[in-house]
């Protein structure tokens, strides 16, 4: 939308000016039922440091009726205008504002959102606000630095709840005033009203009581495991309190299962609003569990990180979302009674995958990013915010100790509590309690792009013994385009090395750990002398630092032969990741890392692993295979997935997952007849439960090739009337192979904006579908024609959504890039779709190498 951004510059003179003190806000909600728009008054008391002084406080309306400074109207027509309210003359000291207008309800995920079930036809709400969308629901200086109370009244039809970030008081007239909250950014403020169903506990601990809520839409109650959600919560509690040494900081914690959610969760201070995806309504394995149990503890810590201490502004977003992610994986791998003892083994093989595949792209940046305004950090929720910068602080806490890092957070916590921060104020007390000066290394780490990569360089005698070691770090040339130069870091790393157990079934096992600093171009690897060489030797064993690692010859022989032997997960998985990343660098061909995959996959305990390279091997063979060898490399995948899916333990894990790897691939006759009878009945696999949910993915490849048309999904539709089933039938007709079915969706996405964020996500999900290449050849045109208009007229999550969406990325050719070439340098978009759209086009440069050295291998 024009007109609604905010520059760095704006924000410090505004914070520079303004002390604020306090909200109240006043929303009648009571036609929500129906929608429209709802009356929104905002009275906000701050002071400001000069007399006379002009600011603005934000606002995104339909219509504002009054403006009211100081007991003063204020010229609506003269001082609103796109989405600020000029506020003239301010005094010095006091001032107090009042503004009353009318706001939108919106189907986007963004500001109030609103969404009604199909299940009991009752409308839902809840607000999204990070990172500047309070000001879509009332009038807010709209900075993370200018934290004040708020106090919501709140309107609703009878017999609904409302929840927000104080406890929730009894209504009087269908009205419910909350007590005011403590001082917090607007962002982290929040709304969920409807009526949702609830289920209440408590946290108690050493006298401390900490209410406890989960909700959920009543159509999905009956799935709701609350008590797993709350013995999760309670780990958490648990874990966080000792390791910051700060009680919990507000009056009670709410999570809130709530629809159509853009994100995996949001930090809401006391009331965290969660995607109700996570409300299981079929069998999923334990992967989606722990994933769950990370996002809820990822939540969690941010009320300490991000909601009671706060950046002072958003080139410190990666410091919040680092921290909550090292903190909750931690969490899962170190709290008494985990149920994810191998947490970091997921963290490997999946956050860090993400962080490096986003390190290469040209979009590149350094962790703490520059962030100049507010389309920049919209685009900046990315693999490096989170994954990689939290692989550093895993780094940290290797380089300066477990212990010295909680203490120096410990400190933080207290100088800081309810205030703001920048990124030495953390680092300062970390340096205090480690002794360790953290400056070059803050400045290695946090201030340049790009990724290292670390081999090994091992000499032998003719006996086999070592001679010498030593671990080259190299630093590669940015992606063309990036900002930077290449940076060599210090690394803390442990080497393991590895054996095979002939007394234990031939596992590979550590028979020794070195913990050493990496430093510069070449480090000497203190490796006692005539110490015979191990078989493996695993650079960065324990996943300890950041960087691409590679193996020395006979390691790599001897992995290719034994991936699935080692005895833990974490050296699997650290394995399969290097193995990935090297298919992704052409380094190794899609049909050697299909064969690598299909020799170790059977023996893969870990589900999370195993389901990751299903995704992998899918990605691997639709981009990067040679074209020509495409369809046999895809033939032997779908082969595979449907003799592990008959050889797997009856209702395991590893058996539901192999039915959805083989309902993602099927293609021959005989397959989609086997998809189609599983579908029906006529057949069954002992223990596969053909749910809801494994239904979908059955109708959704059906309908992809061809098998399936509009009555057939209908009707599958009809057994599913939920809003779950909507969004599967739509991709499913979205899915169908004819050229009518491509317009509609196209159309529906493109053409017109009444789609709500989740049907949209899901349509374009069914229209990119990798077998129909040919049949979505002409939208590259449609789309570049498109993308710009779209971009400039869609609100920011309904605009990325289509701009990666559809971008023709499985037209691997050199045409695709021309054509992306071209409307690059003639259309001017905006930064943030330009980075958007050279992020794009950089994966099919990529693929279009890999394709390259896949063809080589088969000469």
């Amino acid at each position: 939308m024009p007109g609604t951004n905010l520059t760095r510059e704006e924000a410090q003179e505004r914070a520079r000016l303004l002390t604020v003190d306090a909200y109240e806000i006043d929303l009648d909600l009571s036609g929500a039922q129906e929608g429209g728009t709802y009356r929104s008054v905002t009275t906000v008391r701050f002071d400001s440091a000069e007399a006379g002084a002009e600011t603005f406080i934000d606002l995104v309306a339909p219509a504002v009726h009054e403006v009211e400074l100081n007991g003063r109207a204020l010229d609506v027509a003269a001082v609103f205008r796109d989405s600020r309210i000029t506020l003239p003359h301010l005094v010095a000291g006091s001032n107090e504002l009042k503004v009353v207008a009318d706001c939108s309800y919106t189907n986007t995920g963004e500001g109030l959102h609103r969404f009604v079930d199909p299940v009991d036809q009752q409308a839902y709400l809840y607000t999204q606000f990070e990172v500047p969308d309070a000001r879509r629901v009332f009038a807010s200086f709209e900075q993370p630095d200018l934290k004040a109370t708020f106090q919501f009244t709140v309107k609703a039809p009878e017999g609904w709840t409302v929840i927000s970030n104080s406890p929730t008081p009894e209504p009087q007239d269908n009205v419910w005033s909350f007590e005011p909250t403590p001082r917090i950014s607007s962002y982290i403020t929040a709304l969920i009203v409807g009526p949702y169903h609830s289920v209440h506990s408590s946290y108690e601990r050493d006298g401390q009581s900490v209410p406890l809520g989960v909700y959920c839409r009543p159509s999905l109650a009956e799935f709701l495991d609350a008590d797993e959600i709350f013995d999760v919560t309670r780990q958490g509690f648990d874990w966080f309190q000792e390791k910051f040494d700060y009680d919990y900081p507000f009056a009670k914690y709410d999570q809130l299962f709530v629809p159509e959610f853009n994100a995996g969760a949001m930090e809401n201070a006391g009331a965290v609003t969660i995607r109700d995806q996570y409300v299981f309504r079929s069998k999923v394995t334990d992967a989606a569990y722990e994933r769950r149990a990370e996002t809820i503890l990822h939540e969690l810590a941010h009320m300490w990180f991000g909601d009671l201490v706060t950046m002072e502004w958003w080139n410190d977003l990666w410091l919040n979302e680092s921290f909550a992610t090292y903190t909750s994986v931690a969490c899962q791998a170190y709290a008494q009674g985990s149920k994810w003892p191998n947490s970091w083994t997921t963290f490997a093989n999946s956050e860090k995958t993400w962080a490096y595949r986003q390190d290469q792209l040209p979009s590149t940046h350094p962790i703490m990013a520059d962030i100049s305004d507010l389309d920049d950090v919209l685009v900046n929720f990315d693999g490096i915010t989170y994954a990689k910068g939290a692989s550093v602080l895993k780094q940290l806490v290797a380089y300066v100790g477990m212990d010295e890092f909680f203490k120096g957070v410990q400190a933080y916590f207290k100088a800081h509590a309810f205030g703001n921060t920048r990124l030495p104020d953390l680092l300062g007390a970390l340096e205090e309690t480690s002794g360790r000066d953290l400056k070059t290394w803050s400045k290695a780490w946090l201030e340049t792009a790009g990724i290292n990569i670390l081999r090994p360089e091992i000499t032998t005698d003719e006996d086999g013994r070592v001679t010498s070691f030593t671990v080259l770090q190299e630093a590669p040339a940015l992606p063309a385009g990036a900002k930077g130069e290449p940076t060599l870091r210090p690394h803390r790393i442990a080497i393991g090395c590895y054996d095979i157990d002939t007394d234990d079934s031939g596992k590979l096992v550590r028979t020794n750990r070195i913990e050493l600093d990496v430093d510069g171009a070449r480090t000497t690897v203190p490796f006692p002398a005539g110490t015979a060489r191990p078989a493996v030797i695993l650079l960065n064993d324990d996943d300890l630092s950041y960087a691409k690692v590679r193996l020395d010859e006979e390691s790599l022989r001897v992995v290719t032969e034994h991936l699935g032997d080692f005895a833990e997960s974490l050296p699997r998985a650290l394995c399969w990741a290097s193995a990935w990343d090297m298919t992704r660098d052409g380094e190794l061909a899609t049909r050697d890392y299909l064969s690598l995959v299909l020799s170790g996959i059977g023996k893969e305990t870990d589900i999370g692993v195993v389901q990751s390279l299903h995704r992998q091997v899918k990605m691997a063979l639709d981009l990067y295979a040679a074209p020509e060898w495409r369809e046999a490399g895809l033939t032997q995948w779908t082969e595979a997935t449907l003799a592990h899916l008959r050889a797997a333990e009856p209702g395991s894990d590893h058996q539901l997952a192999w039915a959805r790897a083989f309902a993602a691939t099927a293609r021959t006759p005989q397959q989609t007849d086997l998809l189609q009878s599983l579908l029906d009945g006529k057949e069954t696999v002992e223990g596969l439960a053909v749910d809801t949910e494994l239904r979908w993915a059955f109708v959704e490849r059906l309908a992809a090739t061809g098998l399936l048309e509009e009555d057939e999904i209908a009707a599958e539709s009809e057994r599913d009337k939920t809003a779950a089933g909507e969004r599967h039938a739509a991709t499913a007709r979205a899915a169908r192979p004819t050229e009518e079915a491509k317009a509609e969706a196209w159309a529906s996405v493109v053409d017109s904006d009444k789609l709500p964020n989740s049907l949209q996500e899901a349509v374009i999900a069914g229209f990119v579908q990798t077998d129909q290449r040919e049949l979505l050849a002409p939208y590259t045109e449609k789309f570049f024609a498109a993308v710009k208009g779209v971009w400039e007229s869609r609100s920011h999550e309904m605009a990325q959504q289509i701009a990666v969406g559809l971008y023709p990325a499985l037209q691997v050719s050199q045409a695709t890039l021309d054509a992306t070439d071209a409307w690059l340098s003639s259309t001017e978009p905006t930064a943030a779709l330009r980075r958007l759209t050279s992020e794009s086009r950089s994966g099919v440069e990529r693929a279009l190498k890999a394709q390259a050295a896949d063809a080589a291998a088969s000469a």
